[in-house]
């Protein structure tokens, strides 16, 4: 083929080729953009759900330490399950997220057993708490 005949091609069929760009540059930034909005959707699922096992954590720390005879949330071992729970949601979040689980559950590790005994107990569980608890609201108020 001469170049005449590319040209006069390319003329013919340029309407199709410009189509065919359009098309594929727009499938793939509706790919991009529904990737991000699903892993937008999955981590502000599991920071709402951390929230929601840190408000319920801090109700099973509040009812040990300052009312010990009320049976409500069963024992201190029980908070395990919350410590364990937020740590794995937190393995979704973006860093220092799973850092900052990990810091509550060695605070939950070294001060449960001395929760009912001791107020520096839990205050060191209620100071790592309120911590994740914020850090988590503001990758909350991050995500787009």
């Amino acid at each position: 083929m001469n170049e005449q005949g590319f040209i006069s091609q390319l003329r013919r069929n340029l309407v199709a080729l410009i189509s065919l760009t359009i098309a594929i540059s727009s499938l793939g930034y509706n790919t991009w953009r529904n990737e991000h909005s699903e892993d937008n959707r999955n981590k502000r699922f599991a920071a709402f759900e951390i929230v929601k096992k840190l408000n319920q954590f801090q109700q099973l720390v509040f009812h040990r330490r300052y009312d010990p005879e009320l049976v409500i949330d069963g024992n201190a071992r029980s908070g395990w399950v919350y410590v364990l729970t937020i740590k794995d949601m937190a393995k979704v979040l973006p860093y220092p997220m799973e850092e900052n689980a990990e810091n509550l559950r060695v605070v939950w590790r070294d001060n449960w057993q001395n929760l009912q005994a001791n107020d520096s107990a839990a205050e060191n569980i209620l100071a790592e708490l309120d911590s994740m608890r914020d850090n988590t609201v503001q990758l909350l108020k991050a995500l787009n």
